[in-house]
């Protein structure tokens, strides 16, 4: 049965993993199988007449066991590995050529090679993070496959993104002085921070298909693999190893049309049981000092709520006073708990505030309280069969002003139900009873008396107490 071959458009592989990417090791095997045709010589079918298929099986395992080095290789290679190919070596064995401290470090790095007998590979090499193929490959990258592509704002922007893991961590100093958020942006500052920029680490596995001694020319060099690595452990490998579907194909161009074919297999070394069980329980012990760690900040006087009871706390402010006929005005104010709440022993349900002056402000005059308060409450319900919903705790205000002689008089009655999420600045109307018509005139003179010299004023009282 003739091998499968597959394109190497293919698609890739996402994986995730927790170890460190430097235990990633890849095994690739590159083989030139001869001139391209309109079928790859192991799917063509036999021709009328011709040759038996274990006659043709046997030729095809002689002649892929007399083939030459040159057309095929194999390699391992780590996570950004260097393997330097014809051309680097070519470039960077002159000294003048090199004009970064990369440079100059692969410039030493091939004289120890030479002087150990030579570079071992031929065909496959590999780019990593910091070569500048890396740079122009994701800024040329192309969004399809058309010769006449237009790149795009969207695309403009993220070719320009380096996506690069940076080891080294900003100094506290710098962090400080660093604006986290930007309160009024420009139409530019957003077009230029709208972009996904996820630190990722590349690395290139190539191979060199040029003609048998003449390698090192850049138009035949071709992307084997890609692999990227991002911060959370997730591994894109594309085009995906090669398992069980078979081998992927390149098919050059030119008069000959050669056609070679490579596989991509996992050689990372497999974690053996024992060394993977004191893995788990090194994880084990780090997560229970980290438990232990959280439990001494939270401490073990926190309080849990009973099953079933919902408990309630309010911090409040009462902010302010308008609209009143008097100066040196304060609140008075309670908290009425309906049926099913309750509140601690400790817990006080009423409050006075400070006296105030009023200012002015516009065309109102505003006494400014700014008085904190903090309530705390329960509701258990009872009965769960209820399907009605609970009522909600109310908060009273009467609003009284203090005069010269230190007496006092009812500006105002107001109630409040408690708001079920946090809000700013609800405001409670209040009113003032008055005097009706009905009432003698005799009354009516003694209440006016009786505000005048002992600040007496119409009241509210619980008919209850009567």
């Amino acid at each position: 049965m003739a091998e499968p071959l597959w394109s190497a458009e293919a698609g890739g592989g996402v994986y995730r993993s927790r170890d460190p990417v430097r235990n990633l090791r890849l095994r690739v095997c590159i083989q030139r199988v001869t001139a391209a045709g309109p079928l790859p010589p192991q799917a063509a079918p036999a021709p009328s007449g011709g040759v038996e298929l274990p006659a043709l099986c046997a030729r095809a395992a002689h002649g892929a066991a007399g083939r030459p080095p040159a057309e095929e290789e194999r390699a391992e290679v780590g996570w950004q590995q260097k393997l330097f190919s014809q051309f680097e070596v070519d470039l960077y064995q002159n000294e003048s050529a090199c004009q970064t401290p990369l440079d100059r470090q692969y410039h030493e790095e091939i004289l120890k090679l030479e002087k150990a007998g030579g570079r071992k590979n031929h065909r496959i090499f590999t780019y990593t993070d910091h070569d500048r193929f890396t740079n122009l490959e994701e800024h040329c990258q192309k969004v399809t496959d058309s010769d006449c592509e237009m790149p795009s704002y969207l695309a403009e922007r993220m070719a320009n993104v380096r996506r690069r893991r940076q080891d080294r961590k900003p100094l506290e100093a710098s962090s400080l002085k660093s604006k986290i958020i930007t309160w009024e942006p420009s139409e530019e500052f957003i077009k230029n921070n709208h972009v996904i920029n996820t630190p990722v680490q590349t690395m290139y596995i190539m191979g060199d298909l040029g003609p048998y001694g003449k390698l090192g020319q850049r138009e035949y060099e071709y992307v084997l693999c890609t692999i990227k690595v991002d911060s959370n452990g997730v591994i894109t490998v594309k085009p995906d190893f090669t398992g069980s579907k078979g081998a992927y194909w390149i098919e050059l161009g030119g008069q000959k049309r050669e056609l070679w074919k490579y596989t991509i297999e996992n050689a990372s070394v497999q974690v053996q049981q024992e060394e993977e069980e004191r893995e788990q329980r090194v994880f084990r012990d780090l997560y229970s000092r980290h438990r232990e760690y959280l439990s001494s900040l939270v401490g073990s006087e926190f309080e849990m709520t009973l099953p079933g009871t919902l408990r309630l706390f309010v911090n409040g402010e009462v902010v302010s006073a308008q609209g009143y006929e008097y100066d040196n005005l304060y609140v008075h104010f309670f908290l009425e708990l309906p049926k099913h709440w309750s509140s601690p022993a400790f817990q006080q349900l009423s409050g006075v505030t400070q006296t105030c002056a009023t200012k002015t402000v516009g065309w109102d005059n505003v006494a400014y309280f700014c008085y904190p308060f903090t309530l705390e409450m329960f509701f258990t319900q009872e009965d769960e069969s209820e399907d009605c919903l609970p009522q909600w705790p109310v908060l009273y205000f009467e609003v009284l002003s203090l005069d010269f002689w230190q007496r006092y008089r009812v500006e105002g009655y107001g109630s409040l139900v408690l708001p079920a999420s946090p809000a700013v600045g609800p405001f409670c109307p209040t009113w003032n009873p008055r005097l009706t018509t009905s009432l003698t005139s005799s009354r009516s003179k003694g209440d006016s008396f009786s505000a005048g010299c002992v600040a007496g004023a119409c009241s509210v009282e619980n008919p209850g107490n009567q």
